[in-house]
């Protein structure tokens, strides 16, 4: 497996683990809806939570979660829109981003809720 794949699956599985010890509810993973993909659909209580998850394994100018761009979110929200639809959800969506940095040890975690507000007319 390629490097950068298996540094992407490693960083996932922490935020699994993470959101887990927080006790949000894993509903999907690698979700994807045309040319959108979610890396983690969660409930947190009853809010639906999109979680983007960015891992690094060396240190960069870049923070991972600055890499989660508009292009990216316009993305997650019409993959957001897609799954809340499909699953008759009508009550709090939330995007949050986990952003891992590898090249330490351990690894530092930090996650993000409300990383961003979506604007719905995209």
């Amino acid at each position: 497996m390629a490097k950068h794949i298996d540094l992407g699956n490693k960083g996932e599985d922490l935020a699994k683990a993470l959101l887990l010890q927080k006790k949000y509810q894993i509903l999907e993973t690698n979700w994807r809806s045309g040319r959108a993909e979610i890396d983690i659909i969660a409930k947190d209580g009853e809010a639906l939570v999109f979680v983007e998850v960015k891992t690094r394994g060396s240190e960069t100018t870049e923070k991972p979660q600055e890499a989660v761009g508009r292009k990216k979110q316009k993305l997650m929200v019409q993959g957001a829109t897609v799954y809340a639809q499909q699953i008759n959800h009508d009550w709090e969506i939330r995007f949050d981003v986990i952003a891992i940095t590898h090249y330490r040890n351990p690894p530092t975690v930090n996650h993000i809720v409300d990383a961003f507000y979506p604007d719905w007319t995209w």
